[in-house]
């Protein structure tokens, strides 16, 4: 019997799957084809990535993102907190640089670290060198470029603070290093050429090692009192409207604990949606409609969303 030829579908999967293997291949990383998002986000959600790539170190990265062009496939980086994944997962190359994690002090108070190192592990460095200026960042969970990127902050400060340059790998996969003054940083934004963040010089100051353990023991305790660290989530789901917070117009909607599936607005904290165990994007996203809606009809308040939605539906 005579074979059958393959079908257009068929050709191009082999095509695609082709274009993937070219754009991870030499790399001495970790390379996973359909891998589950879900394990390297805070929400703990997300679907398949088509491959994620964990790159060695930062010209592992770049040698990466010049085989993603040449194969002219999508490139995207994990490794904020404040990101939902859809369900059906991410197409082309996913990015997690798990694997950067090199800390080091230089004079004046000035550490550099690599992008994939996470704050909780830094802010701990800083105390034991008795540097001070991290302690507004105590408690969150994400990386140093995913706090870069987004400008993460707190009440007691944000990134902008402290980014003394930013190393970048960028889209043509050079090396570059941008001082803090050409990087407009705005609320919960840092306007940044296209490329992957890889490393951040951070200008501190010397101070007394007890003092700042107690600024971050004591936030530590403000926000375990008052957010749902123990669940997982993706940090604030909307930004502040102007001379106002989130949590307080969503309280007054009378929508903490409302609920789609397994994903519920904190009783906690009313910016904060948490995954009560299986939830989906779906669902999420399905209350943040919820909450929006019921906001805007009960306030007159349009709230705007801080969190990332990312991926396929």
């Amino acid at each position: 019997m005579a074979r059958q030829g393959r079908t257009h579908a068929q050709t191009r999967q082999t095509s695609s799957q082709r274009r993937l293997a070219a754009a991870v291949a030499g790399l001495r990383g970790t390379v996973q084809f359909d891998a589950l998002l879900k394990d390297y986000t805070s929400f703990r959600i997300g679907g398949l990535a088509d491959v994620l790539v964990e790159p060695v170190d930062v010209e592992d990265v770049a040698r990466l993102v010049r085989q993603v062009r040449a194969q002219r496939l999508p490139l995207f980086v994990v490794g904020g907190t404040n990101l939902l994944i859809r369900d059906k997962g991410i197409r082309g190359v996913v990015v997690s640089l798990g694997k950067l994690r090199t800390i080091k002090e230089e004079p004046d108070a000035v550490l550099y670290a690599e992008g994939g190192v996470g704050m909780p592990t830094l802010i701990g460095y800083a105390i034991r060198h008795s540097l001070a200026g991290l302690e507004w960042a105590a408690g969150i969970p994400g990386t140093v470029a995913g706090c870069v990127v987004m400008n993460a902050g707190t009440r007691l400060g944000e990134m902008k603070d402290s980014v003394k340059a930013v190393r970048l790998v960028t889209m043509q996969g050079e090396i570059v290093d941008l001082p803090a003054s050409k990087i407009p940083f705005a609320y919960r934004r840092a306007t940044l050429p296209p490329g992957i963040v890889v490393g951040v010089w951070l200008q501190l100051k010397a101070g007394v090692r007890a003092e700042i353990e107690k600024v971050v023991k004591d936030y530590l305790h403000y926000r375990r009192d008052t957010q749902p660290l123990t669940l997982p989530s993706a940090g604030c789901v909307f930004k502040n409207p102007p001379k106002d917070s989130a949590g307080r117009v969503i309280d007054a909607a009378g929508l903490k604990g409302a609920q789609v599936g397994d994903a519920q607005v904190s009783e906690k904290h009313a910016n904060f949606i948490v995954n009560q165990g299986q939830a989906s994007a779906k669902d999420v996203l399905a209350l943040i409609r919820k909450v929006r809606a019921a906001v805007t009809r009960k306030t007159g308040v349009k709230l705007e969303l801080e969190l990332k939605v990312v991926g396929q539906a």
